[in-house]
């Protein structure tokens, strides 16, 4: 129950003025800021709308940003690629000329010693630094120069030349999220990029009996494959099978130990898991603490070449006068070296396909979700504006009937 006084009619007017002059200061904030909401409390639904639109905004600006680093850094790799390409191109056109059996020695040595320094532009090619000084073809040792030159002196050469060439980087594990649980690998490193033969690794230690003893995993090429206590050769051998690695596993029928084959052309990369020693105890890898690449049991008989390999072959055929094999193994192991960098160029090429597309439907979903977004967050400035004048003139209004209302009496002129 309210009690009655003169004062009431004071009171009544000032909250409603205040109220009045809220409503005024909210909708001139609105206009200001361009948005309808400034509280949660103005309109809950559309706020929590507005909250899942601009966490959904944000991925995919952040998707279209990947995409679009991914195509730049695919049109870098592809470049140095086909670079590579036409170094093999011309050493093959020397190849050909030097099984041609009409030129001397000493145009075959110095035929030699122009491969011999193309070979040093494919190794630096191979080393090559991307725009963010990461280097290309290492793997996820971004860091690291993923080949190394070392150099000797051939017979028939009588000077220091190239002799091999070792690869230091790792696998390809850089990735960039595309979309929602979508990703593009970014890497191809140089073991598979600067390869040419299959590789094939035998091991010499009869495995008939063996068993796992405890619990562990192996990686094959970035791809783990777990074991488990009692794992005979021939359940290790359908488990690496099974799974994603580039490379087909069998029991070799000489040694009864396990044998190794790449589907494609490239290094096989193998190492044991922290606490499982099981590629040690089957005689491929070696027990060092050295976490390098290659790291073969000295016992496993290993085949399968690099495009260098087949490069410095070639350059010692030459050095050494030898036509039939520089038209024989020299050209074979550079068509070898020259099918795979054709591969890894198309599988470039497709990878920068998909990165366009992705891009190209980021750029059309952005706007609509940044249209949905605006049709409940943003704010209508006609609606606004017509708002904001019966505000000003029901305001005035009430400041003129609270003017009459509240007539001035002699306790005002005596304060």
């Amino acid at each position: 129950m309210r009690r009655i006084s003169t004062n009431m009619p004071n009171d009544d007017i000032q909250f409603r003025l205040r109220r009045h002059e809220q409503a005024l200061s909210s909708i001139q904030s609105k206009m200001a800021s361009q948005q309808k909401i400034q509280d949660l409390r103005d309109d809950p639904l559309a706020a929590s709308h507005a909250v899942r639109y601009e966490s959904y905004l944000a991925r995919l600006q952040r998707f279209e940003q990947n995409t679009q680093y991914a195509q730049d850094h695919y049109k870098v790799v592809d470049g140095y690629l086909r670079q590579a390409q036409d170094i093999y191109q011309r050493v093959r056109e020397l190849a050909v000329q030097g099984a041609n059996g009409t030129y001397t020695k000493d145009d075959m040595k110095a035929m030699a010693v122009e491969v011999n320094e193309l070979l040093k532009e494919v190794v630096q090619i191979s080393n090559a630094l991307g725009p963010d000084g990461k280097r290309l073809f290492a793997g996820d040792k971004a860091y690291t120069e993923p080949f190394r030159i070392v150099e000797g002196t051939p017979s028939n050469s009588g000077e220091p030349m190239v002799v091999r060439v070792e690869y230091q980087g790792a696998g390809a594990n850089r990735n960039a999220e595309i979309d929602e649980n979508a990703y593009s690998n970014l890497d191809i490193s140089g073991g598979e990029t600067f390869w040419a033969e299959k590789m094939q690794i035998f091991s010499s230690y009869d495995a008939t009996g063996y068993r796992v003893e405890k619990s562990g995993a192996f990686y094959i090429d970035g791809q783990r494959i777990e074991v488990k206590p009692g794992d005979t050769i021939g359940a290790i051998v359908a488990k690496i099978n099974e799974s994603p690695a580039p490379v087909k596993a069998y029991i070799d029928p000489t040694t009864k130990g396990l044998a190794l084959e790449g589907t494609n052309a490239h290094l096989i990369r193998m190492e044991d898991e922290a606490g499982s020693s099981v590629l040690k105890d089957l005689g491929i890898l070696r027990f060092t603490s050295d976490p390098g690449a290659p790291n073969w049991n000295p016992t496993a008989r290993v085949s399968g070449g690099s495009a260098f390999d087949m490069i410095i072959r070639l350059r010692d055929a030459l050095l050494q006068g030898n036509a039939e094999m520089v038209g024989s193994q020299g050209i074979a192991g550079l068509d070898l070296a020259l099918d795979n960098i054709g591969s890894r160029l198309a599988e470039v090429g497709s990878r920068q396909e998909r990165a366009e597309m992705t891009w190209k439907r980021l750029n059309q979903q952005i706007p609509d979700v940044t249209a949905n977004l605006a049709s409940v967050s943003s704010l209508d400035f006609a609606q606004a504006a017509t708002d904001l004048s019966m505000l000003e003139f029901a305001h005035k209004a009430a400041l003129q009937t609270a003017a009459k209302i509240s007539q001035p009496t002699l306790l005002d002129f005596l304060r």
